[in-house]
């Protein structure tokens, strides 16, 4: 978390116009209160308010010193990144480090291969639906004691997983671990909605993006360092140490985040009526929609690139390593573009509009390519095409999370949970997609591509109307 950066308890960022009116919104629902799109930009014409300390006196950007939590969590700066950024990374260490295992888990509970893919997929569900339990929770008890609790869950999850007899019990261990898993990801996003605002929000998603987006690249490689050493149930043992450290930093470091005057009372019928008011802001629903369907996009490639690389275009499990790397690379290094150039420079909706623009162009070239449109093309163009379209992923998924927060400043929690369900559900449904049509062609992974690319511009064009936004907005 840079120490220079402007927060949104103590800074304010671009004011636009004071007489600039408010962009058309859903009217505020019981339990939620949406924010107009460029409130974090409008800050200069309202006292300056700490969310612990209240108002603080003076005049300017920043008048006093901002004290408690949130000040210490601040001034944790890199630290504070770092445990966020693992508690993002831990979901998805937790799915990919187990994969080289799973012929491993086939031979050793004696289970069918189908039953055994049982276990991944009962641990995408639960992160999916956890997310949905936690995110009204740390609402209402703030963002330490759920995701504590989360943690300390996963870890008994986890360690059960090490010692599971059948694979029944071990399908049933791994929705435990998904649903406890999800609270690292949806309370990060929280935890940075309640420190930041504006363009220092969408700047602080392009960092996290650095951290969690290396884990899916090296969990299969030390899954497989795991296995030279041990067996499959060596993966879930080096998994509980490593959420057992975490939960040790996160008790040591991570400061609770959102004060006791912002959180919303009331049992599951307000938490639902919190989540129905959100879902009824049209240019909210627009975000979250068109980040799932980017989200989805992007699952479509992991689930057919292992397949599409070697198997049709003959490339060796070496080579698909490389450029499964490079393209995750891509990916890191234009979110980084777009945090440290782009945002705070051009609109977030701008630096959205674009990457998805990318990523549906990108998909319909590989369409093109893959329908025989450019006669029979090889590996290069292909990869290239692929590389371009995780590329473009670094503007779409910081950009979509910052814009769709930045709605919700009364229920960040209940907006976190959201987005990362539709995420996690859409990739759900796209991900068996792409191998309908068999094992000889590549269209079904390009089609899913552009149906999901096509579906995220219209979202995004005709639920967010991005050209109404003010002058000066975010």
């Amino acid at each position: 978390m840079p120490e220079s950066g402007q927060s949104k308890q103590g800074r304010t960022t671009h004011p636009g116009p004071a007489s600039a009116p408010p962009v058309s919104a859903a009217p505020p629902v019981s339990g939620v209160v949406p924010a107009p799109r460029d409130a974090a930009t409008t800050a200069a014409s309202v006292p300056v308010t700490d969310a612990v300390t209240g108002p603080v006196s003076g005049s300017g950007p920043v008048a006093g010193s901002v004290t408690g939590p949130v000040a210490a969590a601040r001034r944790a700066g890199l630290l504070v990144t770092l445990v966020l950024g693992g508690l993002t990374a831990l979901p998805p260490l937790s799915m990919d480090m187990y994969l080289p295992a799973l012929p491993a888990v086939t031979d050793s509970l004696h289970a069918p291969a189908a039953t055994v893919q049982l276990t991944l997929t009962a641990c995408l569900a639960g992160m999916a639906l956890g997310q949905l339990v936690v995110g009204p929770m740390s609402d209402k008890w703030g963002r330490r004691r759920p995701l504590l609790v989360g943690m300390l869950v996963y870890v008994v999850a986890t360690a059960m997983c090490a010692f599971a007899p059948t694979v029944e019990l071990l399908v049933g261990f791994r929705l435990l671990q998904g649903l406890a898993g999800a609270a690292g990801i949806v309370i990060a996003r929280a935890v940075v909605r309640d420190l930041y605002d504006g363009v220092e929000m969408a700047r602080f998603f392009s960092t996290l993006m650095l951290i969690s987006g290396v884990a899916p690249v090296i969990a299969p490689l030390i899954g497989g360092q795991v296995l030279r050493v041990t067996d499959w149930r060596g993966i879930f043992v080096v998994l509980t140490v490593v959420g057992v450290l975490l939960t040790l930093v996160v008790v040591k470091w991570l400061h609770e985040t959102l004060p006791v005057d912002k959180r919303h009372s009331g049992g599951v019928g307000q938490a639902l009526r919190t989540m129905r008011g959100l879902l009824a802001d049209r240019v909210f629903t627009g975000y979250m929609l068109s980040g799932g369907l980017a989200f989805a996009a992007l699952f479509a490639y992991i689930a057919a690139s292992p397949f599409v690389v070697q198997e049709i275009y003959g490339a060796s499990p070496q080579t698909f390593s490389l450029l499964f790397g490079l393209n995750s690379i891509g990916l890191i290094a234009v979110g980084q573009i777009n945090g440290r150039l782009l945002v705070g420079r051009v609109s977030l909706d701008k630096a959205l509009g674009f990457g998805l623009a990318v990523i549906t162009l990108a998909a319909t070239a590989l369409l093109l390519m893959t329908t025989g449109v450019f006669g029979e093309v090889g590996l290069f163009p292909v990869a290239a095409g692929l590389f371009v379209l995780m590329s473009a992923m670094g503007l779409a998924m910081p950009n979509t999370n910052a814009l769709a927060l930045l709605r919700t400043p009364h229920a960040a929690g209940s907006a976190s949970a959201l987005i990362g369900t539709a995420s996690f559900l859409v990739g759900a449904v796209a991900s068996p997609l792409v191998g309908i049509a068999g094992e000889s062609t590549a269209v079904p992974m390009a089609v899913v591509q552009v149906v999901c690319g096509v579906g995220a511009m219209l979202c995004f064009l005709l639920l967010c109307r991005p050209w109404r936004a003010r002058a000066g907005a975010v």
